[in-house]
């Protein structure tokens, strides 16, 4: 039995914080849509098509083996080096790690700068992993990938979708009796533009193995293998739904988690409990409802044996088990696979708490397509055992919502880590020659979390007794990189080219600004009734609004011809209005702390020209370090009060201005560029290739000439709004 916070189609999707944050609930179809249809679709195809596709490859092996060899010794020819390897730490701080290295505390970040360069890499506008990475991935800014934020808005309903993937209902059943067979699989698609530099490299031979890199969800075909990373829902659609089970009542007062599910497990007797794991609606039959996999534990001693369907694992209490592969029964002999881990927080006669991770699409028997080709998820989950799917996986919402504790969402985070660096490891073993590339995530989520015990007076900490245990979390997970850096560098040939990149860096998040609160109290934003509208702007009267905000990174005008109700009309009218919001917010001054609080505030048609700024947010905010859009403000909240403190655990942030969080660059050899972006490196990579870059690519190859020619006098042009305010440093010196 499930308590649940709102309807059956109910879905908590990815809040928008920065690269990993979860939504509170809303409808499904707002965001990846039928992610259960999708899986049905898939149990009947998957199967069949790996049994295929593994027959396929064994049968044109010789020819591929031949054709290899004929065209093979070309693609590398005019090569600066054969083989490229990209290690992304998601969030690295330029200025954390020098400090740290100053410390000694980094020696062998330290040694591969004395090698070769250490710098700030210029990030995106806006800074935001999903926008930073599809930049890393395509050469080009938000204008022409079309990646702006997590969440944009659907301009016929102002209900929010996700922006980056789009799923499609099946339109056509066959009904035998109860069931409702599907006639063909929805439509899936990548909704970011533009293409993958990998995708250019195995049009000119080049093969490369791509790992976990976000906005690759669905997998897109290439010369190469690739695991998608961030995005890839879990197996009931969502961005990531946990559950809590307690033998409490839900109806006797505990409280509903926002990104997860509170439930109800059964006492059987002293020494054991039951329940049933929440999975996707049945949609093969008429009317088939939820699905559920029933599970048992049972305590012997100072040990809890989990049983999960045929799936048994035997625990410590606060100790995760390892991942458990959960069935969901649909009938005709179909089943949906997924996979899980429990951690049982406590087991006594008289309490009962258990928490599961959410439901990941099984990599070994994949209900979506998270790898291309399909057998290379198989293939690794062969070779490391299961592992973690699920785009967000670390699990940020349980421990915003006192779920998990610091230990147990650090504990999750590690053993998420060391499958990463398996596969890295396996990467780095199988690709002898082409490009190497794997995203950590570890770095990102541990400093959003931990951040608040770096700041004393930080409103997250208040009536915490513990804050110098974990004063130094995220100093010791860089001290865990740099171990790892040693790892990768061991596993390198001395001729590979070698860059450790990250798409931003980070800062603290201490006061929230409700954008719609304040449109509201200067007038653009409308209420029908009331001052304050729940999640969703559904209190909000279109007809007399003339501006409103979702997600993270900006605001919308309701413009004519573009929304449904829009009323701003298109040229002065429009330009006037955002004028004068941007006036007024670029002074804006926070009445409690009496500090500014934007930095600077784009207009998106002024300073993109890529041919998707005509549904982009219309204004883009330059946060000061500190602030952020509060979290009822991502979800079209209306609140009483413009400003609030942050009291969340997800206390350190990166959504401010982007020249305030740049990335860091690591590379063992020198490079001619003064201030490298993360437009850079796709051209870069091509050129070391050999492969002439596209032109519409906006960034300069960083070794253009070639590492041992002399240095090009100038840096290449700086992204909107981040270039001059980003140092110039060599590999002495970084200022961050």
């Amino acid at each position: 039995m499930t308590a649940r916070t709102e309807t059956p189609r109910i879905l908590r999707t990815a809040a928008l914080a920065a690269a990993v944050l979860l939504l509170v609930p809303a409808r499904a179809d707002a965001y990846i849509g039928p992610g259960a249809g999708f899986a049905f679709v898939s149990s009947f195809l998957v199967l069949g098509a790996t049994f295929l596709l593994a027959f396929g490859t064994i049968a044109i092996a010789p020819f591929r083996a031949l054709f290899r060899l004929l065209t093979g010794k070309n693609a590398y020819k005019n090569a600066a080096f054969e083989r490229i390897v990209i290690v992304g730490l998601d969030g690295m701080d330029p200025g954390r790690a020098k400090r740290l290295m100053d410390e000694g505390k980094l020696p062998n970040f330290k040694a591969l700068a004395d090698e070769g360069v250490f710098s700030p890499l210029q990030t995106s506008v806006p800074s935001l992993s999903p926008i930073a990475w599809s930049s890393f991935t395509t050469g080009v800014d938000a204008s022409r990938h079309n990646i702006f934020d997590f969440l944009t808005r659907d301009p016929c309903t102002y209900a929010p979708m996700l922006s980056s993937t789009d799923i499609g209902n099946v339109k056509k059943f066959l009904k035998l009796g109860k069931f409702r067979i599907p006639l063909g699989k929805p439509v899936i698609r990548l909704l970011r533009k533009s293409q993958p530099f990998w995708k250019i490299l195995g049009e000119n031979g080049v093969f490369s193995t791509i790992q976990r890199v976000p906005i690759t969800f669905p997998a897109e075909k290439f010369k190469g293998h690739l695991l998608s990373g961030m995005c890839v829902p879990d197996l009931r659609g969502t961005q990531g739904t946990f559950s809590h089970f307690t033998d409490t009542d839900p109806d006797s007062g505990e409280p509903a988690h926002t990104g997860g599910e509170q439930c109800k497990a059964r006492r059987i007797s002293v020494n054991e409990v039951a329940g049933a794991l929440v999975g996707p609606e049945n949609s093969l039959v008429e009317g088939g409802g939820t699905m559920y996999a029933r599970f048992t534990a049972v305590r012997a001693d100072d040990a809890v044996t989990l049983t999960l369907g045929e799936e048994e694992a035997v625990v410590k209490v606060g100790e995760y088990t390892p991942w458990m592969r959960a069935e969901f029964k649909a009938g005709l002999g179909i089943k949906v696979k997924g996979i899980v881990r429990f951690l049982v927080q406590e087991f006594s006669g008289s309490a009962f708490s258990m928490y599961a991770t959410p439901i990941q699409i099984d990599p070994e028997d994949p209900a979506m397509p998270i790898s291309h080709p399909t057998i290379y998820s198989i293939y690794m989950a062969r070779k490391i055992g299961p592992f973690a799917t699920l785009g967000l996986a670390e699990d940020t919402w349980a421990l915003n919502e006192g779920v998990l504790d610091e230990q147990s969402f650090l504990d999750q985070s590690w053993l998420i880590w060391e499958e990463r660096k398996k596969m890295l490891f396996d990467a780095l073993d199988k690709t002898r020659k082409g490009l190497v590339t794997t995203v950590f995530d570890t770095t990102d989520r541990i400093q959003h979390m931990f951040y608040r015990f770096t700041e004393p007076d930080h409103p997250a900490l208040a009536g915490r007794d513990d804050i110098e245990r974990w004063r130094d979390t995220i100093d010791d997970m860089y001290i865990r990189m740099d171990g790892m850096l040693a790892e990768i560098r061991g596993k390198c040939r001395p001729d590979d080219l070698l860059m450790v990149i990250s798409d931003h860096g980070f800062c603290s998040f201490q006061r929230g600004f409700n954008v719609n609160a304040w449109l509201r109290d200067e007038g653009y934003l409308v209420l029908k009734e009331g001052s304050t509208s729940p999640d969703w702007f559904t209190n909000v009267d279109w007809s007399k609004t003339k501006a409103f905000a979702l997600g993270l990174t900006g605001l919308f005008i309701n413009r004519a011809g573009r929304e449904m109700q829009g009323i701003v009309a298109e040229g002065a009218e429009l330009e006037a209005l955002k004028a004068e919001i941007k006036g007024k917010l670029e002074a804006l001054v926070d009445p409690e702390r009496e500090v500014p609080v934007m930095r600077r505030v784009f207009d998106t048609t002024g300073d993109f020209q890529g041919p998707y700024t005509a549904d982009a947010p219309d204004l883009l905010f330059g946060y000061h370090k500190g602030y952020r859009h509060s979290w009822e403000c991502a979800v079209g909240n209306v609140t009483e009060e413009a400003f609030s403190d942050n009291t969340k655990a997800w206390s350190g942030d990166h959504s401010v201005d982007p020249a305030l969080v740049p990335g860091i660059f690591f590379c063992n050899k020198q490079i001619a560029a003064k201030a490298p972006s993360l437009l850079d490196i796709a051209p870069t990579v091509l050129g070391l290739f050999g492969i002439d870059p596209p032109g519409y690519m906006q960034g300069t190859d960083i070794f253009a000439p070639l590492p041992d020619a002399p240095p090009a006098p100038d840096a290449p042009p700086a992204a909107p709004g981040s270039g001059d305010e980003v140092p110039e440093t060599s590999k002495e010196e970084v200022v961050a």
